[in-house]
């Protein structure tokens, strides 16, 4: 793998957190395509999201996707704490 990148993202709650991360966690067993691979990791109020990919092009569709894979499931939860 050529390009890299690690995103760490700060949550409010414990709840938060690991509701993402066992949301994302069965994309990163098995990825859509082979160009790019991705790992999570929980630490304290974090969420570690570090992607490989064979290219730049691989790594931002990859990046782009698990981010708004993120934000949809906040989202989600945003919408749950109103009703």
């Amino acid at each position: 793998m050529k390009a890299k990148a690690v995103i760490r993202l700060r949550f409010s709650s414990e709840r938060h957190l690991e509701t993402v991360f066992r949301a994302l966690e069965p994309e990163t067993r098995k990825p859509a395509t082979m160009r790019s691979k991705a790992h999570l990791n929980c630490e304290d109020k974090f969420l570690f999201l570090k992607v490989e990919a064979k290219d730049t092009v691989a790594l931002r569709a990859a990046l782009n996707a698990y981010l708004r894979w993120i934000n949809a499931v906040l989202s989600m939860l945003e919408t749950l704490k109103t009703q």
